[in-house]
């Protein structure tokens, strides 16, 4: 059939509305017609080839929709089925095996090579040439697009599908983060860095986790605003000069938990040296390849600090998404508050929005 799509041609250029030729579901995938996609900033740094993705491709990574039709083998889903899209992977490895598929020794098979595994592709342009699809094992930025069965998560019939795409990336990736790996106690302290959709997220989670000191560090007013509107009982000006003094004061000695959500090298250097004894922390942010940072660990050696690298929150994407929703229906997890939308004819626009901190989610509407 033929579906309308975004695709990426090369970096730093504009996505491009085209219409592309779009094949039957192979065994093992689910035809899904999409009602949302979020924009992530994996989506901008894959276009600008941090990661090697074969271009031109469609990419897109936190698609909700309808399922359309399902190829042989996938019975637990039928047409009509709400969904919400996640990462992919192999179902077969240790990490997989193990409960960690956000692990999965097969990562960038699954999620960022752009090829089937027999190295075709879903796409095609006008006179055959192949564009990279399944991207997380969904390629999102289509009206339509042949899924991967392990990045497919079914909802209620009710679930608003307009909302929910981002809990399959960067909503999962911070509350992830915080409730599956750091794992606060109640009455803990836990300090975030960078106040972007990942990092509010990981603030709503620290809510649910009953943490009592929950510190946001941004450099924009506006992000910290609202982080303390989302339950941030403290904010740090991630430009002062003193912000390691300022942490250590609000949390009595030192962070027992912390979440790096920016990739950001001197931020991470931060991270580190606010840490209290025992401290457990975390990376998420994504850095370009060969991103190097330090350590001071002639003085951290005294700490007995953990550090943790966390791709996807460490979920289980079956399980940690319908528990997302569970909190947001509650009224635990209002994530709806950093989400706006735009037409994908303004695909583009959602994706400057992003960048320039104008938008913290930007979900496109089909």
């Amino acid at each position: 059939m033929k579906v309308a799509a975004a695709i990426a041609t090369a970096p730093k250029a504009p996505f491009e509305l085209v219409e592309l030729e779009l094949d039957e579901p192979r065994p093992g995938e689910v035809q899904v017609r999409l009602t949302a996609c979020g924009v992530c900033h994996t989506d901008a740094i894959v276009r600008d080839q941090w990661y090697p993705t074969p271009l031109p491709a469609v990419l897109g990574h936190e698609g909700a929709g309808v399922v359309e039709s399902v190829g042989a083998g996938v019975t637990d889903l039928a047409p009509g089925d709400k969904v919400v899209l996640s990462f992919n992977s192999c179902g077969a490895c240790r990490p997989c095996l193990s409960g960690h598929p956000a692990y999965c020794e097969n990562f960038y098979a699954h999620n960022f090579a752009g090829r089937r595994p027999d190295g075709g592709t879903a796409f095609t342009q006008d006179g055959g040439e192949p564009v990279s699809s399944h991207f997380f094992g969904q390629s999102a930025f289509a009206a339509v697009s042949n899924v991967a069965r392990r990045s497919v998560v079914k909802v209620d019939d009710d679930a608003p599908l307009e909302l929910l795409g981002p809990l399959g990336c960067g909503i999962q990736t911070g509350a992830g983060a915080v409730l599956n790996v750091l794992d606060p106690e109640a009455g803990s302290n836990i300090v975030v860095f960078g106040a972007g959709a990942v990092g509010l997220s990981a603030v709503m989670a620290a809510v649910v986790a009953h943490a009592t000191t929950i510190v946001a560090v941004d450099v924009v007013p506006s992000r910290l605003e609202l982080a303390r509107e989302l339950g941030a009982t403290h904010t740090v000006d991630g430009r002062a000069a003193d912000q390691v003094e300022q942490i250590r004061r609000i949390t009595g000695g030192g962070a027992q938990y912390a979440l790096d959500t920016t990739g950001v090298a001197p931020v991470f250097r931060t991270m580190t040296d606010c840490m209290g004894i025992r401290g457990r922390a975390a990376l998420v942010g994504a850095s370009a390849l060969g991103t190097e940072s330090t350590i001071d660990i002639g003085t951290q050696l005294l700490s007995g600090q953990t550090i943790s690298m966390v791709i996807e929150g460490d979920s289980n994407p079956q399980l940690f998404i319908p528990r997302l929703i569970h909190l947001y229906r509650a009224g635990l997890f209002p994530f709806d508050k950093l989400v706006r939308t735009y037409p994908l004819a303004d695909i583009n626009q959602a994706l400057e929005d992003s960048e320039n901190g104008d938008t913290l989610k930007p979900v496109v509407l089909f």
